[in-house]
């Protein structure tokens, strides 16, 4: 009775205060210091439980240690939502009735707001849901750089540029864990395609690691203070990034100073002496020995479980890893389930509903108002035509990991309609047929899309309808099926699917007051971009689609979302595709164009996009005054203040991101024209003015000279560039740095 009574006590022990006169061992005492609890804990499990803590026991969980009252690690996908429960051992849903969350934008929505607050509330929000489903760890945020248009994945990340990720996926971080939930970010490294993913070897030299694939990275760890990151499922100069020493062990642990864990993706462990040694710390997903997807009683063969131990029984390796890597496992632990002060989370709320709208809204890009046809006012029209399959399909469900059960998603049709009647009409005709299906590992979003007509008799309902309309407003763009934006495969070409171009050119002719909202995470062509005086890009926004839209379009919101990436004309117009550098031959992808992504490429080559990075327009208009400076030269340990006077010239309030770029007129190494190096969004009255300021040091001026292994910032001239896009520049003030 004794020992049942103490296993009782020291299973509740991270939750209990101590009884008065009792002293707690220094691993359940929170007052003392993190490492001491650590290396305290360590010190009392025996090598089968370390073990234990380094690989999953269940889909999506890890052990803990019930002897000494050490909680379980449970993960869940993100980053967009928390996902729905799953069986232990199935990916079949648990048809729980209490796991409908809040379906928060994607993060290609959040990047375009281009604002650190945005990204602070988003992470609050998604944290408190994960935090009261009782998870440790939220899969997420993933900070990939947007290479090629053609990437599945890129609706999950931050767009192509490593500064904007970097600043952008900082308060995310620190949002989750304010929760006591570790946010764990990924794909560590270049993974940057879905072809191929779990195979492909990327060769990329070392300054485009640096500069441009790991910034995101750096900043996770060194200002975010992330508890988690995840490997990719690709190689890396001939290494799995889940277990790949540079990556893992030179660059994130000696060079960083990461502290926190290294988490496998799902099945992207394949060697049990390269997980040993070479940076893994947990292992999920793995299916060994034969054992088929989805078997049960697999973890025990895992290869950092049984394999692992019997090597060290046998003397064959030794403990040393071992303990570092159960360690970062209780390190995890510790600042998440053994802290008691950790708050309780709230979930699927109307408080995080309000925030998903807020995102949404402000990272809608206008990309096009040619006689500023937009907003809508409702005072001035009696009928709007809507068109399109996407202004009813849900876009919540599918896409891979991160699709969700959410409690609820109101699409585009039904926010226009839910702001505007019974005072306007609002009519509704399909145009085009896609993706019928609605459901991904048993979520169904309960619509039957299924509809049976011809192309060409969708079309003529769709024109006809057009024509008696004061507004017709198309909703199209890419969905999350599978070669669109979805996990698991690329897309196979940038054009729209489903006939919309040929509906898009018909339905120009018919009505003046035409809108294209493009609903994607990725760029698409617009043939017909000529023919259409007004384009929005909308992406994956969640729970509050339609009403976010919806405030847009008719004014309630002004537009302030600029392009987290650049929109090509056609393919060939990316570096990638220009030069044969996707999607790889024999295996191996080589990263020929280096520094030249997105913009870079575009500025380098003068090649005009459709759209720039940083391209957003808004309601009102602002007036930039000249570029200054608050010295002419810059000493190597000081700065310079760059400051511009932008005043909104126009008739109601808005806001505007002012963007800086650098130029360094003269290195010992090849550098792109220009490169971002910061931003603020300023919101203005009328006719209010405001002083942009803008702290410039030699951190700003840096390059990787790969040729002595470290960043250097040379003497010399630079231009600081004020721009509203990256090939809007509106003034330009040069200094030197002594």
């Amino acid at each position: 009775m004794k020992h049942l009574l103490m296993t009782i006590v020291m299973g509740c022990a991270g939750w209990l205060m101590p009884l008065a006169g009792q002293e707690l061992p220094v691993y359940l005492d929170d007052a003392q210091p993190l490492e001491e609890r650590v290396d305290d804990a360590l010190s009392r499990l025996t090598t089968k439980e370390k073990v234990a803590l380094l690989h999953a026991q269940s889909k999506f969980s890890s052990a803990g240690v019930a002897r000494l009252g050490i909680p379980e690690v449970w993960m869940t996908d993100g980053p967009h939502g928390i996902r729905p429960e799953v069986l232990w051992d199935e990916w079949s849903q648990a048809e729980w009735t209490n796991d409908s969350c809040i379906a928060f934008p994607a993060l290609t929505a959040l990047a375009a707001t281009w604002n650190v607050e945005m990204g602070m509330k988003y992470g609050v929000a998604i944290g408190e849901e994960a935090r009261y489903r009782n998870k440790t760890v939220l899969l997420g945020p993933g900070v990939n750089i947007y290479r090629t248009p053609l990437n599945g994945r890129n609706f999950e990340y931050m767009g192509e540029d490593p500064f904007l990720a970097s600043k952008m996926v900082v308060p995310y971080i620190q949002g989750v864990q304010s929760n006591g939930v570790a946010a764990c970010v990924k794909h560590f490294a270049v993974n940057n395609q879905e072809t191929d993913r779990g195979s492909i070897d990327v060769q990329v030299d070392e300054r485009t690691l640096r500069e441009i694939y790991l910034p995101a990275f750096k900043a996770a760890v060194q200002e975010g203070n992330a508890w988690a990151i995840m490997g990719a499922y690709n190689k890396f100069r001939g290494e799995h990034c889940c277990h790949n020493d540079y990556l893992l062990n030179q660059i994130l642990r000696e060079e960083w100073g990461f502290d926190g864990v290294v988490v496998s993706d799902w099945g992207g462990v394949h060697d049990t002496r390269e997980a040993i040694h070479k940076g893994l710390d947990m292992e999920f997903g793995s299916w060994t020995d034969g054992l088929s997807w989805g078997a049960s009683n697999a973890y025990d063969n895992y290869y950092l479980a049984q394999p692992y131990l019997k090597l060290i029984e046998s003397g064959e390796v030794g403990t040393e890893e071992l303990d570092e890597k159960a360690k970062n496992v209780l390190r995890l632990i510790f600042r998440t389930e053994m802290d008691r002060s950790r708050p309780f989370g709230s979930f699927a709320t109307e408080a995080h509903g309000k925030a998903a709208r807020e995102i949404a809204q402000e990272g809608i890009v206008l990309l096009k108002n040619n006689g500023n046809i937009l907003p809508i006012n409702p005072a001035k029209t009696k009928k709007i035509a809507v068109i399109g399959e996407n202004a009813i399909k849900m876009m919540t469900v599918g896409g891979g990991s991160s699709s969700l059960k959410a409690k609820y998603e109101i699409s585009p049709l039904d926010g226009l309609r839910q702001r505007l009647e019974p005072n306007v009409e609002v009519v509704y005709a399909r145009g085009y047929v896609g993706d019928v299906g609605g459901s991904y590992n048993n979520v169904s979003t309960g619509q039957d899309l299924n509809d049976e007509r011809s192309e060409a008799e969708l079309m003529a309902e769709a024109i006809a309808v057009a024509k008696t309309a004061d507004y017709v407003i198309f909703f199209g763009g890419l969905n999350k099926s599978y070669h669109q934006d979805s996990e698991g495969a690329d897309r196979l070409s940038m054009d729209l699917p489903y006939n919309q171009d040929a509906l898009i050119t018909e339905l120009a002719k018919v009505n003046a007051n035409f809108v294209v909202v493009n609903i994607s995470g990725n760029a698409v062509t617009m043939p017909w971009i000529n023919q259409t005086p007004a384009v929005v890009q909308s992406w994956y926004l969640g729970s509050e689609t339609g009403p976010a839209l919806a405030a847009i379009l008719v004014g309630d919101v002004n537009p302030s979302g600029k392009m987290p990436f650049s929109y090509p004309v056609k393919l060939s117009d990316n570096s990638a595709h220009a030069l044969g550098a996707y999607p790889g031959k024999d295996g191996v992808v080589k990263y020929t164009e280096g520094l030249l992504v997105g913009y870079r490429w575009h500025d380098q080559k003068n090649i005009q996009p459709l759209f720039s990075f940083g391209h957003g327009l808004s309601y009102t208009t602002f007036q930039y005054g000249k570029a200054t400076l608050s010295s002419s030269t810059m000493a190597a340990d000081g700065q310079v203040i760059c400051s511009v006077e932008v005043t909104n010239t126009g008739s109601r309030a808005g806001s505007e991101i002012i963007q800086l770029y650098i130029s360094d007129k003269k290195s010992s190494l090849p550098r792109p024209i220009k490169e971002l190096k910061g931003f603020k969004k300023v919101k203005l009255e009328p006719g209010e003015s405001a002083t942009v300021e803008f702290t410039i040091d030699a951190s700003l001026l840096q390059f990787y000279d790969d040729r002595k292994s470290q960043w250097v910032a040379e003497p010399g001239k630079f231009d600081a560039i004020i721009g509203a896009s990256s090939s809007d520049i509106k003034s330009t003030a040069t200094f030197t740095l002594k």
